[in-house]
């Protein structure tokens, strides 16, 4: 995986982005929605991020093929700006390689230089891979809402975690 780059994105990279968003929510498991946004939808979301909105990670090949993300994007409201959201992804095939590991810290470095002091998520409680994998990363359950997907037929309930990256490394470790 050391071939493998992890870049700010870019607009080059949008149809790329679209296309693991929309691979990952097609599996159904792991993100909180089963198809990708439009093609427009990302761009622009691509742009707000370029423009202040937050952070974004891109896990890419030597060809430039997007084959993962990490982004952390900033609450709008006043008295909530130094908190930011994260969310993530990666293709099936790029999966437990040490990826997801490299994405996160790039963000949350990111991130913090961007003034965000607190990061947040959400992540279904079946998933415990990646429960394990946040925990390790210095994130900390705060809550769970129960019952919140109902998908399939099958209930799944909402983990949420956070990180005060003020004084804190990537990693969970202090500065």
């Amino acid at each position: 995986m050391d071939e493998i780059r992890i870049v700010p994105t870019g607009e080059r990279y949008a149809d790329g982005f679209n296309a693991v968003v929309d691979a990952v929510a097609r599996e159904r498991r792991y993100i909180g929605f089963v198809e990708g946004p439009s093609l427009e939808s990302t761009r622009e979301f691509v742009r707000s991020i370029l423009g202040g909105a937050g952070v974004q990670r891109l896990a890419v090949t030597p060809n430039d093929l997007v084959v993962g993300w990490c982004d952390i994007v900033r609450n709008p409201r006043e008295g909530f700006r130094h908190v930011g959201r994260l969310g993530m992804g990666l293709l099936p095939d790029y999966r437990q390689r040490g990826l997801g590991r490299r994405l996160v810290a790039q963000a949350i470095r990111a991130a913090r230089d961007a003034g965000i002091e607190r990061v947040e998520l959400e992540v279904f409680a079946s998933n415990e891979r990646a429960i394990a994998f946040y925990r390790a990363s210095g994130f900390v359950t705060e809550g769970i809402k129960r019952r919140a997907r109902k998908l399939d037929g099958l209930y799944d309930d909402n983990v949420f975690m956070a990180l005060l990256v003020e004084g804190v490394s990537p990693g969970g470790v202090a500065c």
